[in-house]
């Protein structure tokens, strides 16, 4: 089988959700099923969502609703509601995930993690690692010695490629 072949065989195979993502649906589903009916309503299905990192319109949650209650129950069942997370979670572009994340550590927009970036997003942790831990972390990373991890550097770093953006 050629490459060109492989490489589109390996983009149409199916992914799963692991399981602390799986974890996560079910930790929101049962936090928002505020009457603990095993059913959440628009409302309660809206803000699960959010919580979850899915910032839906009132026409948009509508929408989806609509197309997975198909008894026009007005509510959504936890299996339901994992069926809808799946979906939306494996819809994302993990690249432009990633992106958003380098994002956060480049407080200062320069396009590169600094080491004060990273001491930085540290303390917003909480992480108690020491100035040389973190100076060893960019050096590891840091393929073309600038002091600074670029955003090719990260994507390498999370993805584990080497494709340029």
């Amino acid at each position: 089988m050629s490459s060109a072949k492989s490489a589109v065989r390996k983009k149409e195979a199916p992914r799963n959700l692991s399981s602390d993502q799986l974890n996560e649906i079910q930790e929101a589903f049962e936090l928002f099923d505020s009457d603990k009916d095993g059913s959440i309503n628009y409302h309660e299905f809206k803000v699960a969502m959010s919580a979850l990192g899915f910032m839906k319109t009132k026409s948009e949650t509508q929408q989806i609703m609509q197309k997975y209650d198909k008894e026009a129950t007005d509510v959504i069942s936890l299996e339901t509601f994992t069926e809808i997370m799946k979906e939306l979670i494996l819809a994302q572009d993990p690249k432009e995930e990633v992106l958003k994340a380098f994002q956060l550590f480049d407080s200062d927009e320069t396009g590169k993690i600094s080491f004060k970036n990273l001491k930085q997003v540290a303390r917003e942790l909480g992480d108690e690692i020491s100035e040389d831990e973190l100076r060893a972390m960019i050096a590891e990373f840091d393929k073309d010695h600038d002091g600074e991890i670029s955003q090719q550097e990260f994507l390498d770093i999370i993805m584990g490629s080497t494709n340029d953006i």
